[in-house]
């Protein structure tokens, strides 16, 4: 298999909730209009704690300074599986659990934190910079690696890169609650251009909609909801992920899944915020999940990680992940 360096760096923000509005017109426009922005790649996730923006760096230049706005400091990259070199892992395969063994796991054993964004399309590995010669180390014996500069490919070895030989200490796994609230989740697609269409839902959606009819609904019937909305636009491709209730909003015809239509379950993951320096998130439920061969949705948001896992399998999972830990 080959693993791809993509052409950006990305930074991973946060902006609260009750800052939203001074961050509305700046991210309508690195939504629907990219071209203006020169932003390549964007993601907003809404969760119920603040909404996490990972975007390029011409995307970041959108974003005003405020108190609103937390930046994380380093610089991301992100690494991209491809099973071939001419088709990247499609939304029919199992996502995340196809690269726990020979991805995720290994860096979380060189202590190398990793941010997860799944879409659609395919799934992203986000590593800090500073961290790529780990990386080229760790993985070359299992991958051919290529990194994207200016238009072209080429293919990097770890001799390549200095590499620090300190990373032996056995990764100490924390045991982290998990949720998993009563949503049942869509992962879908969208025509880029049909985007406008639907932007009046959308935009209704992402920033001016109050749950509160949805968390309503739920309690009435004895389930717990989380608000959770996950909006990508990566390389011109559309990622959305949403419950149903949201879903009923769009219309059909303009959204498309997986032949099979499958339903999704979340389990979020921590209890308290997780910050980005522990390492091992990721591979602890990664690592599981493939030991049971179930599929999985992974997005990391700036407080909290949540994976989607079949909506038939969600009490095993659970079940399993609240088993006790074993060191990596």
């Amino acid at each position: 298999m080959d693993l791809h360096i993509l052409n950006y760096r990305l930074r991973v923000t946060s902006i609260n909730t009750a800052g939203l509005s001074r961050y509305t017109h700046a991210l309508i426009k690195l939504v629907f209009l990219s071209n203006q922005t020169r932003c390549k790649f964007f993601s907003l996730t809404e969760t119920p704690e603040n909404y996490t923006v990972v975007l390029d760096e011409e995307g970041f230049k959108e974003l005003p300074e405020s108190e609103h706005l937390q930046v994380e400091s380093d610089i991301w990259l992100p690494l991209n599986v491809l099973c071939d070199r001419n088709a990247s892992s499609s939304s029919d395969t199992v996502g995340v659990t196809k690269i726990a063994t020979s991805v995720i796991i290994p860096l979380a054993e060189q202590h190398v934190s990793v941010f997860m964004l799944s879409t659609y399309q395919t799934d992203y590995i986000l590593v800090r910079e500073k961290d790529l010669p780990v990386v080229i180390h760790t993985l070359e014996q299992e991958f051919a690696i290529y990194r994207e500069v200016g238009g072209e490919t080429f293919r990097v070895y770890s001799e390549d890169t200095d590499v620090e030989e300190d990373r032996k200490e056995a990764v100490k796994m924390k045991v982290h609650p998990v949720l998993s609230p009563d949503n049942r989740f869509s992962v879908m697609s969208l025509d880029p251009a049909t985007l406008p269409t639907i932007a009046t839902i959308l935009i209704d959606v992402l920033f001016y909609s109050n749950c509160s009819a949805e968390v309503e609904n739920y309690a009435s019937l004895g389930l717990d909801y989380i608000k959770f909305f996950s909006f990508s636009l990566i390389d011109g491709y559309i990622s959305i992920v949403m419950d149903t209730e949201t879903q009923r909003r769009f219309p059909r015809e303009l959204l498309f899944t997986s032949s099979s239509g499958e339903l999704w379950r979340m389990v979020r993951i921590g209890g308290q915020p997780l910050g980005f320096d522990e390492c091992g998130i990721v591979a602890q439920i990664s690592q599981r999940l493939a030991e049971a061969n179930i599929s999985a949705y992974y997005i990391s948001t700036f407080s909290f990680d949540h994976a989607l896992v079949p909506e038939e399998d969600i009490s095993y999972v659970i079940r399993m992940l609240e088993k006790p830990l074993t060191e990596l």
